[in-house]
Order: C-alpha cells, then structure tokens, then sequence
C-alpha cells in the first residue's frame, strides 16, 4: 500500500473517532442533567390513561418514529403524530387521556410552535425533548427534559448528528424508565412481538385484529354531516362508515373528505352524509392478510380499511396505526 492511500486510511479512521467520541460526550453530558423533570414525565406518562403521542420533524420526526417503535415494544402505547398532518387534520387522533413528546433541538421549529395553541386547548399534558430549555416550546411545556450537547459531531456545525443521538439516548432512558416502573416482564415483551418480528404479526388473518361491535364508526347515508362528525370525534378513528340498515357500505367519511367538502358547500353540517362520502371505497375481506391490509394502504395511501363479506355487509374496519404500533396487537376472542 502505497503512502498515500495509508495517510488516507489513517485520516478517515481519525474522523471517525472523532465523531464517536463528540457523540458519547453528547450522551454523558445528559448524565448530569437529569433531574426532577425527568422523573416528572415519567410520573405523567405513568398516569395517563391514553396513549403517547410523539412528534417531531426532518432529524427529529426520525428519532421520533424510532421512540414510538420502542415505547410499544416494552409496554407503553404509542403513536407517531407528524406535525404538518396535525395541521391538517391529524390532530383530532389527540384527546384528552393522551400525552405529548415533542422533540425539537431549537425549541423553535415552525412547524410544532404553530401547534401550541391548538395542544393547550386539549389539555393534553406536553413534554418536550429539547436542546434549549428556555425556547418556546419549552415555555408551553408542562416539562421540558434538556437533551442540549456541547457541540454537533458535523465539521460545520449543521447537519443535527450529536443532537439526535442525545434526543433518541434520552428517549430510550424515558422507555427504559416506563418499563420498569410498569413491572414489565419477558412473558410481556414475547406478548408484543409474536413470532418474534412484524412480519410474523402481519401474517395474521384481518379477522383477528380488525376492530368490531361498538368499536366501529358508523353513520347512514341520511344522516346530517354534524352526526357524522360526531361520530367520528367519539369513536377517534378520524373516520366513518356508512352503512344502510342492513350494514351494507355505502361510502366513507374522512378528514380528507371534510377538508374538500368545506370548499365545496356551504352550510356543510347539515348536508346529509351521502352528500359528501366517497363512494366505493377500497375494502378488504376478513381472510385476508395483515400485510395484504398494509400493502394496500401503502398503495392507496389511505389510513384506514373497512372490512366486508361478499355482500359488502360490513364486519369490522382496521386502522393503520393498529397495523404499526398503537401500542399491543389488539386480539379478538
């Protein structure tokens, strides 16, 4: 080997060091940092009754998507909420019963101030994951845990590396915490891992994990939109059905179609359902797969598929999120 390429190797190995070495300070430093706050969220997740709610953006959303995997694997239901769909809708999966995890280095980031407001009218208790405790998203949180690192391990300073790490270490700290305090054992953990990976959970049948009897959404074609809507805010799928009376679908109701609706009427909640339901929606039958369920919500990008028999007599409905974590496998017996 010539010089050259040695004093190459030698430099990419050094950089390399470097960056491990900025990254495992960024994670120490939060050693000292931990404190009252940090047992104080764990208090409030503990406590609540509904799910985590966990948000994020770009880097962020990444960490945020990877903690939400890890909170229901050991015990805690959890969901990803993205913060340009909240603006936009999503935001009515959040009730009161739920907790906010919010993870922003700045404090600043546009996109999740916008949603302070909208988060306090909820009363939904927010914790938030930020490099600076005193940011406005901090100021609005009920708990601010500070996961601020001395330095990024980006030569330039911009790329979030050191950052992230110290967010997505704090975060698994928290579910660590939450494990423990739960009691959670390896009986459990096998509980929310059947066959030991997701392919092997999506390999069930739809009839084992779709949503049924009082559980599902459902509203008739002749009904005002204001019932309809009241529906959907009751049963917390962002959705209804709509069934004649003998539960044969008729259509759909989604968030997306109230978006459209509102430009297209006038005096919206008193139209009658069929008025503003897509028709012919995509369904799916009971014997099918799990992953068959989710290839085709991929496909249609869709969040949501009601379940049906030959006739199109409705049997149940399956929701995404219960495909990909909204905290355990839920069974029917």
């Amino acid at each position: 080997m010539v010089p050259a390429e040695q004093q190459k190797i030698k430099g990419l190995l050094q950089l390399a060091q470097e960056v491990l070495t900025i990254e495992a300070e960024g994670i120490c430093g939060l050693i000292h940092k931990l404190d009252g706050n940090f047992v104080q969220a764990v208090e409030i997740i503990l406590g609540s009754k509904g799910r985590l709610i966990v948000t994020g953006i770009g880097k962020s959303g990444i960490v945020a998507r990877k903690l939400v995997a890890t909170f229901n694997s050991t015990g805690t239901p959890a969901l990803f909420l993205h913060p340009v769909e909240a603006m936009h809708g999503d935001l009515g999966m959040v009730a009161a019963p739920d907790v906010m995890l919010a993870l922003s280095n700045s404090g600043e980031t546009k996109e999740l101030t916008i949603l302070l407001p909208s988060i306090e009218r909820l009363a939904v208790p927010l914790i938030a994951l930020t490099g600076q405790p005193q940011s406005t998203l901090a100021r609005h949180s009920r708990v601010t845990i500070d996961v601020g690192v001395p330095r990024e391990a980006c030569p330039l300073g911009l790329a979030p590396t050191a950052s992230t790490t110290a967010a997505l270490a704090m975060g698994d700290a928290l579910a660590v915490a939450l494990l423990t305090c739960r009691g959670f054992k390896p009986s459990d953990f096998r509980r929310f891992h059947p066959g030991g990976s997701l392919g092997a959970r999506l390999s069930l049948a739809i009839a084992e994990v779709m949503l049924t009897g009082d559980r599902l959404p459902l509203s008739h074609p002749e009904q005002s939109l204001r019932q309809a809507i009241v529906e959907m805010d009751d049963k917390r799928l962002g959705t209804t059905l709509v069934v004649d009376n003998g539960l044969a679908l008729q259509g759909i109701i989604t968030d997306g179609d109230l978006r459209r609706a509102l430009k297209r009427f006038d005096n919206l909640l008193d139209k009658p359902v069929q008025e503003v339901m897509t028709r012919s929606p995509q369904t799916i039958g009971p014997e099918a797969l799990a992953s068959q369920a989710l290839e085709l919500m991929e496909h249609q990008a869709i969040t949501v598929l009601p379940v049906v028999d030959q006739e199109l007599k409705v049997l149940g409905i399956i929701h995404l999120h219960d495909l990909l974590g909204r905290g355990e496998f839920k069974f029917n017996t």
